[in-house]
């Protein structure tokens, strides 16, 4: 009796790291959500509370760490439960400079209001790309509540389309750039901000191979060389 009652404080305690991890994914898809929603409406208070909010993450990110821990610590997981807090723990890492990213988004339209209104950016290149980001971030947390490797593995390739994205935002803001130089500036951070979609992207990716590693113990970064 002794040994099912230290089993199940066991599996409560891992059930509770997994479900921190998913209460801080949600947190960091609603930053990347309302720095999206005021960089396109132009809501300079909204991007304030964006910066002003990203402090949460990093909580959430030490209560992680922490909680990993102190489970290894005291229980000595080995095999599946070990490789399950290593994802956790290099999930809540990407989970973070998500919110980093969302924060600098926030900052970076901060700056774009302070800019020549006759410069103001319609935002059109930043439309798909930003949409690709967040589904890619949506399914991976989804992916991850449910294990599911066929949605993990899709999410995976989906970050291609991301990097195609990007490219072409790239290629049109240089463009626009030499047809006309005063909109450098305006157009340098759109750039960046595109940057940073990118690279939500990039983590959701890196959380999606995490958990093909945590299903099926493989590597899932090597299906993506």
């Amino acid at each position: 009796m002794h040994g099912e009652h230290i089993s199940r404080r066991y599996d409560s305690e891992l059930e509770a790291v997994r479900a921190l991890l998913l209460k801080m994914g949600g947190l960091v898809e609603q930053q990347i959500r309302l720095a999206t929603e005021a960089l396109f409406s132009g809501d300079v208070n909204q991007l304030t509370a964006v910066i002003e909010g990203d402090y949460q993450v990093n909580k959430l990110e030490m209560e992680i760490d922490e909680m990993c821990s102190q489970i290894i610590a005291r229980r000595q997981p080995a095999a599946s439960d070990l490789r399950e807090l290593m994802v956790v723990g290099r999930a809540c890492t990407d989970l973070e400079r998500m919110g980093d990213a969302a924060k600098k988004i926030a900052r970076l339209g901060q700056q774009l209001a302070k800019l020549n209104p006759l410069y103001q950016p319609n935002y059109r290149e930043l439309k798909r790309v930003s949409a690709l980001a967040r589904t890619m971030l949506s399914r991976v947390l989804d992916a991850f509540a449910r294990h599911d490797l066929d949605l993990a593995q899709g999410i995976v390739r989906q970050d291609d389309e991301v990097d195609n994205e990007y490219r072409t935002v790239m290629r049109h803001l240089v463009a626009y750039m030499i047809d006309d130089p005063r909109a450098i500036s305006t157009s340098l951070e759109i750039l960046f901000i595109a940057k940073a979609f990118e690279q939500i992207g990039d983590h959701a990716r890196s959380i999606a191979q995490q958990l093909v590693y945590l299903v099926n113990g493989r590597d899932g970064r090597i299906s993506s060389e």
